[in-house]
């Protein structure tokens, strides 16, 4: 009798990303991912509709760190601080020990233009729920929509910072980083 192990769906994750490095993500199968993770198709699809999904199956949580980081943000905080608040609020995402397996990630999304466009369509979603608890908090617009999309453009600069070989600098302070950038660029 196979002993169940914890984490099913870390374990199909990490299958998952190791199998479209290997193999790229049309030649793998989600039986060969489940047998790397030591569980069955069926319990799969119990948490993935479908292989791609893995890549993607923390979306809710993910964009809710941003949003939820917005919303918490100090009432007197200025549209730009309060999406300060959230993309600080999503780097706890992002912790020290998962670079290298979120760099094999990025690879396979890289050589994938299907999940190239789901990735965008992702990070678009997540500017749309914080430009919405912005104007939530009395932003009005154009100013949600351009703060929102700017702290993206901010996030995905320092994503990419932080997936790039060599790099050591921790996710928060590349998004300060970023942040300062776009608040000299905005002084002009």
């Amino acid at each position: 009798m196979v002993r169940w192990e914890p984490d099913a769906a870390g374990r199909l994750m990490r299958a998952a990303v190791e199998l479209f490095a290997e193999h790229g993500v049309e030649a793998t199968t989600v039986a060969a991912i489940a047998e790397r993770a030591g569980v069955t198709e069926r319990t799969f699809f119990r948490y993935y509709s479908d292989k791609r999904e893995v890549l993607f199956g923390d979306r809710a949580q993910f964009a809710s760190l941003f949003i939820d980081g917005v919303r918490d943000a100090p009432v007197d905080a200025s549209p730009l601080d309060a999406v300060a608040a959230g993309l600080h609020a999503a780097v706890e995402f992002f912790p020290a020990g998962h670079r290298a397996d979120s760099r094999v990630r990025g690879t396979v999304i890289a050589a994938n233009p299907g999940l190239q466009e789901r990735e965008l369509l992702k990070m678009a979603a997540v500017a749309e729920g914080m430009a919405e608890a912005l104007r939530e908090r009395g932003v009005t617009e154009p100013a949600a929509t351009i703060a929102a999309r700017s702290g993206i453009a901010v996030f995905s600069s320092a994503f990419a910072a932080w997936l790039s070989e060599g790099e050591t600098r921790e996710m928060a302070q590349l998004v300060d980083d970023g942040l300062n950038e776009l608040r000299a660029i905005g002084a002009g």
